[in-house]
């Protein structure tokens, strides 16, 4: 009698190894840049007042009534800040080196959103005092505002470049590194001095301020990432 063979079957077990996969990514490099107008809505500006004497005694007793009748004017404009500025004193030689006279200088500075104010009272006090400069520019609240909305309208333009590039490469598009930047360019400043004229002119015409713009700009740049 013959015994059927038994044939064993013995399972085959088989090992996958899966291997991670890596996608190919590629990043690109980008930059936008928006600039709007500031109304420069505030002036600065520096006046002084300078003599030559014998004695520095002498000196300080004129110089320091000129600024003090100074102040006493711009502090009877209304919205007019004043701020003490700088005192120097040095002597004059001969050619011999020898001392023959002094001379003297104090600076008081002037601040103000009201332009035509400002303008009238430089009018007045270049009666008896030098001018040294005045600059207008946008005021800190004008500034932040105008950066806030060049801002926005740059990141508004990188990404329409990052989907540009998106489209045209067929893929989607993360942004992996992003950075913003500021700056401003001062587009209507003066920076001089006028001679003093005589007290008998102190009612003089107010000084001419226009007060034009300050071009804001907003920079941004930054990586993204096809995916």
């Amino acid at each position: 009698m013959n015994l059927p063979s038994l044939t064993r079957t013995l399972p085959l077990f088989s090992l996958l190894f899966t291997l991670p996969v890596f996608a190919a990514t590629t990043v690109i490099e980008l930059s936008s840049e928006a600039s709007l107008p500031a109304v420069n809505d505030i002036a600065r500006a520096t006046v002084s007042a300078e003599a030559t004497g014998a004695t520095p005694g002498e000196l300080s007793k004129q110089v320091n009534g000129l600024i003090a009748e100074a102040l006493k004017t711009a502090k009877a404009v209304s919205g007019v800040k004043t701020q003490s500025g700088g005192t120097s004193t040095y002597p004059i030689y001969s050619k011999g080196g020898k001392i023959e006279s002094w001379r003297m200088r104090s600076d008081l500075s002037l601040e103000s959103t009201n332009i035509a104010a400002l303008s009238e009272l430089l009018g007045k006090l270049q009666g008896s005092l030098t001018v040294s400069s005045v600059v207008l520019q946008p005021s800190p609240e004008t500034r932040k505002k105008v950066e806030n909305a060049a801002m926005l309208e740059a990141l508004g333009a990188f990404k329409a470049r990052a989907k540009v590039i998106s489209e045209a490469m067929g893929k989607p598009y993360r942004i992996k590194q992003l950075t913003v930047n500021t700056s401003g360019r001062y587009v209507e400043s003066m920076s001089f001095r006028t001679a003093a004229k005589s007290t008998m002119m102190a009612d003089a015409a107010p000084m001419p301020m226009e007060a034009g713009e300050t071009q804001i700009s907003a920079t941004v740049s930054g990586q993204i990432e096809l995916e």
